[in-house]
């Protein structure tokens, strides 16, 4: 049987359809989270704009809930970087991960790894953070009086990525603060993570929020290495197709995959979103004359916004002691239409960011004027 060929706007379509793009979802921030399999939270303001951007009627508030009900938990997952995902799915998925994070460990320590004894070391943080959750600076001076000759640095960042950890709420505006404490994810959540290390779940949730994709796609989005083994395990369970360039790509069976002309509306993603980081070939949302502007040297990954389901430019808000401005900043010259739906979706953004400023304004810059 021939195999079905899809076009690179075909899976837009699709990968906005899992993301809750083409239209806000009536649903739950718990459910929308984990219908993303987790939002990537370097910081902590962007995984609420991506649940307003993405949620009918969204909240600040229902997701502090969620986080202080310990629904929700912020923790070192895909890629070894922060995301806010249900504490099921922490849980469930973690153990997956730890080729990941053994890997990043690896990379950044190299020989300082070799310094010591690892299990050691997890062992003596776990019971640690299990006396009352703590910041990594307080660890790292722990560790300092039990190993005087050794690197605390080093050890901390091991810590970091072998120790099952989530961050612990606050009071703050965003539900953490800067220098957040940290507690054991099994105490904080009170229970087991799950045994099964394979990532074969792990796959399955990926393309379901994500998919179609290679297996290369799949190891772009969570880090792990080695995933072809995986999806031909799967292939029984998956359908097949091929992209423009040829490449194999599999898809959960009755996973949405709208038509090409399907509309798609303005919307703003936040900082660090991972709908533009998943992807080892990304160009179903950004385009190739567009990559240096979002994918800088820095790491640093600026909000963007949506122009027919395609990354058309970034935002910022400038905040002045009165007023909040959400600035737009296309790479091109913006259709009249695009740019009164971002207007006007843009004055709803602000006003969600700045909720106590007493002025909200939207302005555009010239086009390929974003400021590095």
């Amino acid at each position: 049987m021939k195999t079905t060929t899809l076009t690179r706007r075909e899976l837009n379509r699709a990968t906005l359809a899992r993301q809750m793009l083409l239209e806000r979802r009536k649903t739950t921030a718990l459910r929308a989270v984990e219908a993303l399999v987790g939002l990537q939270a370097q910081l902590a303001r962007p995984p609420f704009i991506g649940l307003w951007t993405r949620i009918e009627g969204f909240r600040r508030d229902g997701l502090i809930r969620l986080l202080r009900r310990r629904e929700v938990v912020r923790g070192t997952a895909m890629r070894g970087t922060l995301h806010l995902m249900s504490a099921r799915d922490f849980a469930t998925l973690r153990p997956a991960l730890e080729p990941v994070l053994s890997h990043a460990m690896r990379s950044v320590l190299r020989d300082r790894a070799r310094g010591f004894d690892l299990d050691r070391v997890v062992a003596a943080a776990k019971a640690f953070f299990d006396e009352e959750p703590r910041t990594f600076e307080a660890l790292r001076g722990h560790l300092a009086r039990l190993h005087p000759r050794g690197d605390a640095r080093a050890m901390g960042y091991a810590v970091r990525m072998h120790l099952p950890l989530v961050q612990v709420p606050t009071e703050a505006a965003w539900g953490y603060p800067g220098t957040a404490d940290f507690a054991a994810a099994e105490t904080w959540l009170g229970r087991p993570l799950a045994a099964d290390p394979a990532p074969h779940a792990l796959v399955l949730r990926y393309l379901a929020a994500f998919g179609p994709a290679t297996a290369a796609d799949a190891q772009a989005w969570s880090g792990h290495p080695g995933l072809g083994e995986t999806f031909e395990d799967l292939r029984p369970k998956l359908r097949s197709f091929r992209d423009e360039r040829g490449r194999e790509l599999f898809d959960l069976p009755r996973a949405p995959r709208p038509a090409a002309t399907t509309v798609a509306p303005v919307r703003f993603i936040p900082e660090y979103d991972n709908l533009v980081l998943s992807h080892a070939d990304r160009t179903r949302l950004v385009a190739d004359e567009h990559r240096s502007s979002i994918y800088t040297a820095n790491l640093i990954i600026p909000p963007t916004f949506l122009v027919d389901g395609f990354v058309a430019g970034t935002w910022r808000v400038e905040r002045s002691r009165k007023t909040a401005t959400l600035l737009v900043e296309p790479f091109d010259t913006l259709p009249s239409k695009a740019r009164e739906g971002l207007a006007l979706e843009g004055s709803r953004l602000v006003r969600f960011i700045e909720d106590d400023a007493g002025a909200h304004d939207v302005r555009f810059s010239k086009p390929g004027l974003r400021r590095s």
